[in-house]
């Protein structure tokens, strides 16, 4: 797996499909868990600026998805 991304749609793309795999049932919370924490460590402000995804990210992923990316975020504080 890939965990840095420099181009904002490849990783909403990323965000998205792991997201709908865990909505799928095929993926368990842990692992969402795991591969998400990975992925904003590895591209610090691209997922979060200052606390808050940015617009552009947020509008790909859509509300249900950044909802489930901002509860996993928040066990990281």
């Amino acid at each position: 797996m890939r965990a840095s991304y420099k181009n904002p749609k490849e990783l909403a793309s990323k965000l998205r499909d792991l997201v709908d795999t865990y909505f799928e049932g095929l993926l368990s919370y842990e692992e969402l868990e795991k591969t998400i924490i990975a992925i904003i460590n590895a591209n610090g402000d691209r997922v979060y600026k200052n606390g808050f995804m940015p617009t552009k990210l947020a509008g790909i992923l859509g509300t249900e998805r950044v909802d489930v990316i901002n509860k996993i975020q928040k066990t990281m504080e």
